[in-house]
């Protein structure tokens, strides 16, 4: 498409908007993006990551006004992280087209599976806007930026992604996936041994806000160990499910410290976010956070991928105005 926004396409009042197009997410394979050529639309495919920077620099010295990512959750994962040094607290307003294996950010946006670049331009006049701030996280020792997504998760969460990804391969893709993903492991670690991962969890160090004070734990299982941590600052979940209950609006944490059968059998209930009292002291633990800090030794996931262990913190990014349809 054309470098410069033509005279006509500014002054009939179009968005000028930058596409980053994916072409490996599931739902592109084999496909080009279906779009007519326009003149106030830019698209870049990058190859690898490092390339992103290049394209979003370019599409802010182009004045765009709308920025669409085409792909799943790790997409949007890496096109906020690299345009975090680019737009800090400036960004676009964003669409994102659900074309890949996870969408979890589409489905708190409300986004049709089926939704176009032509839908999301419209939307940009004539829809919502919602915003939210998605994580940072950023490593506590060295000088790495921080890193930009939706859904963190440790423990058993990280054999969970394992797991997604062989629904994934048997044909289970979103909300489904999340369904396999969840019966396998409730269905593992009620029949599972003391030291079967799914019940073991990680050994982590869980802090909260600027004063560092320990997020609560129970008496159950190993105290250096818990054995699942989710955090997010999405509103709405894959399958409907509630992993923090009530608990809507910034920065969330759901945190099981032992996983006893008395949690297990009632986890259908609490994913419904029906989180009985007694589970506090039993383990089960829902708070909204302003930051909290994690030391952990095993790896953790972010937006489907696998980080290294080391000591992170993590607080709310920058407030992004994301596009959704009527």
């Amino acid at each position: 498409m054309s470098d410069t926004p033509t005279p006509t396409a500014r002054a009939s009042g179009l968005p000028t908007v930058g596409v980053i197009y994916n072409p490996r997410s599931h739902r592109n394979k084999g496909q080009d993006l279906a779009s007519d050529p326009a003149p106030h639309v830019f698209v870049a495919q990058p190859g690898a990551r490092d390339q992103l920077p290049v394209a979003l620099e370019r599409f802010k010295q182009r004045g765009i006004d709308l920025l669409v990512i085409n792909g799943g959750d790790g997409t949007v994962r890496d096109a906020l992280t690299a345009g975090h040094a680019i737009f800090g607290e400036d960004w676009p307003a964003v669409a994102v087209l659900p074309k890949g294996k996870t969408n979890a950010l589409t489905v708190d946006l409300d986004a049709p599976s089926e939704w176009s670049l032509q839908g999301a331009i419209d939307a940009f006049r004539d829809g919502r806007r919602i915003p939210r701030r998605p994580l940072s996280i950023t490593p506590i020792a060295g000088e790495a930026p921080p890193m930009l997504g939706f859904i963190l998760g440790a423990g058993a969460f990280t054999l969970g992604i394992s797991k997604g990804q062989d629904a994934h391969r048997l044909g289970a893709f979103n909300s489904l996936a999340v369904g396999v993903t969840t019966v396998w492991g409730v269905l593992t670690a009620l029949m599972g041994r003391a030291d079967n991962p799914w019940r073991r969890g990680s050994k982590m160090d869980i802090r909260v806000g600027e004063a560092g004070e320990p997020f609560p734990r129970s008496q159950i299982g190993d105290s250096a160990y818990r054995q699942l941590l989710l955090a997010s600052t999405l509103e709405r979940f894959p399958a409907g499910i509630m992993p923090f209950g009530k608990l809507t609006q910034g920065l969330k944490i759901a945190v099981i410290d032992h996983a006893t059968r008395s949690i297990l059998l009632r986890l259908p209930l609490i994913l419904r976010g029906k989180l009985p009292e007694e589970m506090e002291a039993k383990g089960m633990h829902q708070r909204a956070v302003e930051s909290f800090t994690l030391n952990i030794d095993d790896s953790f996931i972010l937006d489907g991928e696998a980080y290294p262990g080391g000591k992170y913190g993590i607080a709310p990014g920058p407030e992004i105005e994301f596009v959704a349809p009527k």
